[in-house]
């Protein structure tokens, strides 16, 4: 992956406020849904989601500003170790699309695994070597089994929808192997989940997978909890006179009734739009209405102009 600075066209010295409108407007830009024909928009909208994930995360930022990890997140070689070291890393077609946009796994990190591969788990008294009582290292715990397979860790980036609607999700194991991964009801961003006899090969057969859940961040829905949050432009006469609005959600657009006489920061709610909680329950969407006034409109000047509003509605402030 190109550096997520370039990819989002900041300085790297940018705050979060302008990598933020920087990704909105390529998001804007780029979206799938308007470039249905364009493959290559689709992969310059993912890089562009994949850099905002990157960036938005301040701890994320500052080890990459530090040469820590690359802009997939991945750490760095470590000791000029390259692709041909120990740490070996490989990577697949994740739901991102191709070319690996959706996980990568490792098999240099899992490093107690490979010792209880070594040494079994612990010394115990058998018929080693000669038969003389060597405690030998292909004794298992407790009762002499062969040690299993170490276990491989993937990473697996699940677009935010997908995380709030529990998309089926695809990867490729190491093996060349595709399966379908069911994502478990309240999935967040670090959940783990483990993929039974999908690691490596041992002599008392093979290790798990381990997957690790990397939520990717939005263009305009943010998470709170097990709600989703977001925050929606009306026009002054939607807000003084109400109706009804499309809104976006992580399930498709809905209509949303705007009531009459509405000010900038109400919020309203659309039940059963969030995120699917452990017990199964889904949370809500909530929607703050943020009224957007045109810069230069002569005929709203005029109409400024000829009313007044004499409230105190700072009063409260003691102002």
């Amino acid at each position: 992956m190109a550096d997520p600075y370039s990819i989002l066209g900041v300085k790297r010295s940018a705050s979060d406020s302008e990598i933020k409108s920087a990704y909105r407007k390529l998001a804007k830009e780029l979206h799938p849904d308007r470039n249905k024909d364009n493959p290559q928009a689709a992969e310059r909208f993912s890089q562009a989601t994949n850099a905002y994930d990157l960036l938005s995360d301040k701890d994320k930022r500052a080890r990459f500003d530090r040469g820590e990890i690359d802009g997939e997140g991945n750490p760095t070689a470590p000791f000029g170790f390259g692709t041909g070291g120990g740490n070996r890393s490989y990577s697949g077609y994740g739901p991102g699309g191709a070319g690996g946009e959706g996980f990568e796994f490792n098999t240099g990190g899992d490093f107690s695994d490979i010792f209880e591969g070594l040494f079994g788990g612990g010394r115990q008294a058998g018929s080693g070597f000669g038969g003389g009582g060597f405690s030998g290292f292909g004794r298992g715990r407790g009762g002499g089994q062969a040690p299993r397979g170490a276990n491989v860790n993937y990473r697996l980036a699940v677009d935010f929808i997908d995380a709030a609607t529990s998309a089926t999700q695809r990867i490729t194991l190491q093996d060349g192997k595709t399966i379908d991964l069911k994502l478990p009801a309240g999935v967040e961003d670090g959940t783990q989940m483990r993929l039974a006899g999908k690691g490596q090969e041992g002599p008392g057969g093979a290790g798990d997978a381990i997957v690790t859940i990397e939520v990717r961040s939005h263009a305009f829905f943010v998470r709170d909890g097990d709600n989703v949050r977001l925050d929606l432009p009306v026009t002054l006469v939607e807000a003084v006179s109400g109706g009804k609005v499309k809104v976006p959600t992580v399930d498709g657009p809905v209509m949303l009734a705007i009531p009459k006489g509405s000010s900038s920061g109400k919020t309203l709610r659309l039940k059963g739009k969030g995120f699917t909680a452990k017990n199964g329950e889904r949370g809500d969407q909530l929607v703050t209405l943020m009224i957007d006034i045109p810069s230069d409109d002569a005929k709203l000047k005029d109409f400024v102009t000829g009313w007044s509003d004499d409230r105190n509605i700072r009063g409260s402030m003691g102002v």
